[in-house]
């Protein structure tokens, strides 16, 4: 064999391995570039600036119920009956009824001033609220709670056909 024909055959055997050994340093450059690139891209840290301004909820209100706004059941003593509230909403925003609760002690309408042992409590609903109830903005709407007073048989009789005021306290969230 000559002298050029042994190179051509070195050559000739170590190009496979030559190929072999430049994609196995290829496909090792390629995952360091990409570990690399990956680590940079979770790694980077950005500074900015922003404002926003907070608004004020104005008052979500119960207010005194009025003609037409009547409770489809009444109370009896020692029953319970659906209490009727109705809540407005001054805002612009629609606002979600959270929870009520007993702000006071139940009186009776002013055409029964002998009615002063009333024996009516109110029931407050567990919060949250449920069924959910929104209040659409700007708006007000009635809002029936089953069951929410109770009267005792301990109530004077001289509170029959009586109406009951349940000082009531509304929470309300955006």
């Amino acid at each position: 064999m000559r002298v050029t024909d042994m190179k051509a055959n070195r050559w000739m055997k170590s190009g496979p391995l030559l190929a072999a050994k430049a994609g196995v340093t290829a496909a090792l450059l390629s995952l360091v570039l990409g570990v690399g690139t990956a680590y940079a891209y979770w790694n980077t840290i950005g500074i900015g600036s922003g404002s926003a301004a907070n608004g004020t909820m104005q008052t979500v209100t119960v207010d005194a119920l009025v003609a037409g706004d009547s409770p489809s059941t009444t109370l009896v003593p020692g029953g319970s009956a659906d209490v009727i509230v109705r809540a407005s909403n001054p805002n612009g925003f629609a606002v979600q009824v959270y929870s009520f609760t007993s702000n006071g002690t139940a009186t009776a309408d002013s055409s029964h001033p002998l009615c002063s042992t009333t024996g009516v409590t109110f029931n407050a609903p567990a919060a949250p609220l449920t069924p959910s109830v929104s209040i659409p903005a700007n708006s007000s709407i009635l809002i029936t709670l089953p069951a929410a007073a109770s009267m005792s048989t301990a109530s004077q009789s001289s509170c029959q056909g009586a109406v009951f005021h349940l000082p009531v306290t509304m929470a309300v969230r955006k």
